[in-house]
């Protein structure tokens, strides 16, 4: 590699190492310090086929093109399971410094996988599990007993992250326990098994069917007895507030209302005048009588 005598100014970035988890790639160096000027970086890879068929050519990353962090994502560059050279370079304003390269070559086989994160749910008697959406690379391989009996332990593999995995159906008032790992099939590893998780069911079912029972039973009396009971209170309240008055035929008027004469506070006495008044003599001949 040919370089300039200005080049020789600037130093190349030090320290430059590889921070792999998870199928996702990150290329990191030691910042250049030069006269207080903003330092910028360059970072170039090389693969498989560049060193047997291209060349020995390197493929510059444009994401990474005159950047100022010391850090570049190369997960979408790196996809290959076969081993890459690294390399990366400082410029400030037209110069350049030498290549920093990374010592000996990286393999996203060596990559670091961590077990997901995961809730385990107990849904009445369903055993749930919710699981880290890790990217389209990801499947687990998820492990789930009733607590005690370890020898009895099943697998299910889940290829396609849903927001809630359904396990087995548990036994009432049981212990059942989960565990979880990460398995990445481009480059054919698995991680740890996460901490396990315990969850336990609630009540029994006997009792539970019993409840059910109690309550189907309350609901059909009331669905029999409401209206009943809603028909017979309004037959009360008719009774109570609006009763229904029977007139005798004594006191039934065959002539029209018309006819009738009706007195007034201001015609009592000319109405007093029309009943016939009997003399006192008459009414003691009578009595002696």
């Amino acid at each position: 590699l040919e370089i300039s005598g200005e080049d020789t100014w600037l130093p190349a970035p030090q320290n430059i190492s590889m921070l792999s988890t998870n199928m996702k790639h990150f290329l990191t160096w030691n910042p250049v310090i030069f006269q207080g000027e903003t330092v910028r970086y360059s970072v170039e890879f090389q693969g498989e086929y560049e060193r047997d068929y291209g060349n020995e050519s390197w493929i510059p990353t444009w994401e990474c093109s005159l950047i100022t962090a010391t850090v570049c994502n190369l997960t979408e560059d790196i996809s290959a399971p076969v081993p890459y050279n690294l390399r990366v370079r400082a410029h400030v304003g037209l110069r350049r410094s030498e290549w920093g390269i990374l010592k000996g070559f990286f393999n996203p086989l060596t990559t670091s996988l961590t077990p997901p994160l995961m809730k385990v749910i107990a849904d009445g008697y369903h055993l749930l599990v919710e699981l880290e959406d890790m990217g389209p690379a990801f499947q687990f391989c998820v492990l789930y007993w009733k607590k005690g009996q370890e020898s009895r332990m099943q697998q299910k593999v889940v290829k396609e992250v849903r927001s809630v995995v359904h396990l087995d159906i548990m036994e009432p008032g049981a212990d059942y326990c989960v565990k979880a790992q990460t398995y990445v099939e481009v480059i054919n590893r698995s991680s740890s098994f996460s901490q396990t998780q315990c969850v336990r069911t609630q009540g029994g079912r006997s009792m539970g069917l019993v409840t059910i029972l109690i309550l189907a039973a309350g609901f059909a009396v009331a669905a029999l007895t409401l209206p009943f009971l809603t028909w017979k209170t309004s037959k009360i309240f008719q009774y109570s507030c609006c009763p229904i008055a029977v007139i005798p035929d004594t006191l039934k008027i065959s002539e029209p209302p018309s006819h009738l004469i009706l007195c007034g506070s201001e015609e009592a006495e000319q109405c007093d005048l029309m009943v016939p008044v009997m003399p006192s003599e008459e009414v003691l001949q009578l009595w002696i009588q």
